[in-house]
Formats: structure tokens, C-alpha cells, sequence
């Protein structure tokens, strides 16, 4: 490969926004293996996996059997995930507004949908719909025979939130709703109204995609 053709060098004259999700992520790995170069490599595995999202799935010892990916590598893309995850949250004044189910997929959807359990979000709003704090409420299948009501508002009435949202994963990848998600949304719904919290939306992620119980009417 020509040295004006190597990712490095092409982010150094032109800038990373202008690579290629293989071309950054071949930065990332470094080298190679044996039969292909560090770009060939990344490329393998994005296409292997179905894009980032796939990779970011897998588990360090799922990373360390792919080939030419050993410890050392598997470590630093599990480092780079999570850091993609963690500085969303560097300037927490800057809070996000929840407007639409595309606002919620970018605050929260994009790490969820990496998970292999499900995780069950709920976003806190204030009165303008802006977000005072997201809280985990449960990990697990999402069903009411799991999930205490108390769990769902504890940190809404603590904070005095007059809204919130659910959101929770489907590791599978289909966001469409089982009937214990319709069950769960109606349940919370009426809780919530008993609390007077509103809740605007339960929105379930999956690989890409999402669901709005709220614009589907399932469960309101």
C-alpha cells in the first residue's frame, strides 16, 4: 500500500472525519495478520460481524479468537468502545432534550444496542423535556413478574421528575414488542399516572432500529 493510501498517514494530512469506519478502525488494530494488512483485517471483521455494532458485541474472549486479534488488541477495542460510550457523558450542562424517539436513540440507543443482555433505561425529564439523569432499573428480561413498579419511579419521585421514558434493548436485534412488553408499558403507564409522572414513551432498541410503544399505541 502506497504510504499517501495508509489510514494513519491519510488521517494525519486529512483528518479522521473524512476516513472510512475500516480505515479508523485499522488505525485502532494496527497491524494485520499473516494473510491480511491491518485495513484488510478491520474490513474482515466488519463485514464478519455487520458493522461496529456487531464487533462491540462480542465478548474479550470472542475478540481473542477471531484471527489475528490476540489479548493486546482485543483490550484496546474494548477500551475504544467504551470510551465511545463514556464521553457522551464529558459535559453533563449540556444536557440533551427528548423531542422525538430518534433524541432517545442517541442518548441512550447507540450503547444499548451493543449489550448481549437486556437493560431496562429510564430517562428522567424535566418540564421542558430536557434530561436531568438516565438510571439503570433493571438488567434482565423485561417482564412485570421481574420488575418492581417502585424500581421504575424510584429515581423520578427522589428527583422530582415530572416525565420519564423507558428504554430497553433487545439483544436479538428485533425491537418489535413481546406481548410482555405491551403488558409492562400498560402497567407502567397506569403507575405512573397514580404517581403523576408521566410517562412519555417506552421505547425498545435493536440493531439499528427502534420501537415506540407510545407512536405504535401498545400499551397507551
Amino acid at each position: 500500500m502506497a504510504p499517501t493510501d495508509r489510514p494513519r498517514e491519510r488521517l494525519r494530512d486529512i483528518g479522521a472525519e473524512y476516513l472510512s469506519t475500516p480505515e479508523l478502525l485499522a488505525i485502532v488494530l494496527r497491524t494485520g495478520n499473516s494473510r491480511q494488512s491491518a485495513l484488510g483485517l478491520a474490513q474482515s471483521l466488519l463485514s464478519k460481524h455487520g458493522g461496529l455494532s456487531g464487533l462491540a458485541r462480542l465478548s474479550f474472549s470472542d475478540l481473542v479468537n477471531e484471527p489475528g486479534i490476540g489479548e493486546a488488541k482485543a483490550a484496546e477495542l474494548k477500551a475504544v468502545f467504551r470510551l465511545a460510550v463514556l464521553i457522551r457523558e464529558l459535559r453533563p450542562e449540556d444536557r440533551a432534550y427528548v423531542r422525538s424517539p430518534a433524541d432517545v436513540m442517541d442518548i441512550v440507543g447507540h450503547e444499548l444496542a451493543v449489550l448481549d443482555q437486556e437493560h431496562l433505561r429510564v430517562i428522567l425529564l424535566s418540564t421542558r423535556n430536557q434530561v436531568m439523569a438516565v438510571t439503570q432499573a433493571y438488567q434482565g428480561s423485561v417482564n412485570t413478574a421481574v420488575v418492581r413498579t417502585a424500581e421504575l419511579f424510584r429515581e423520578a419521585i427522589r428527583q422530582n421528575a415530572p416525565s420519564v421514558v423507558f428504554v430497553h434493548n433487545h439483544p436479538s436485534g428485533d425491537p418489535s414488542p413481546s406481548a410482555d412488553d405491551v403488558v409492562f408499558t400498560k402497567q407502567a403507564v397506569e403507575a405512573g399516572r397514580l404517581l403523576q409522572i408521566e410517562v412519555l414513551d417506552h421505547i425498545i432498541i435493536g440493531d439499528r432500529r427502534l420501537y415506540s410503544m407510545k407512536l405504535n399505541g401498545k400499551g397507551f
